[in-house]
């Protein structure tokens, strides 16, 4: 999305690579603070980024 690397957008929300790619993998749990600052670089909401729809 936006075409931002994983460094990029850690860098914009201020947390490590690492800490990206493990939110990715859905390997770490990270803060509403976190959710909240991702979801304004991306220009998305919880909703789109966070909550997985039910099949």
């Amino acid at each position: 999305m936006k075409d931002l690397s994983q460094s990029e957008l850690a860098e914009k929300v201020d947390v490590s690579r690492q800490t990206i790619v493990a939110i990715e993998k859905g390997d770490y749990n990270p803060t509403i603070n976190l959710c909240i600052k991702i979801c304004k670089v991306l220009g998305k909401t919880l909703d789109e980024l966070f909550w997985e729809e039910e099949a």
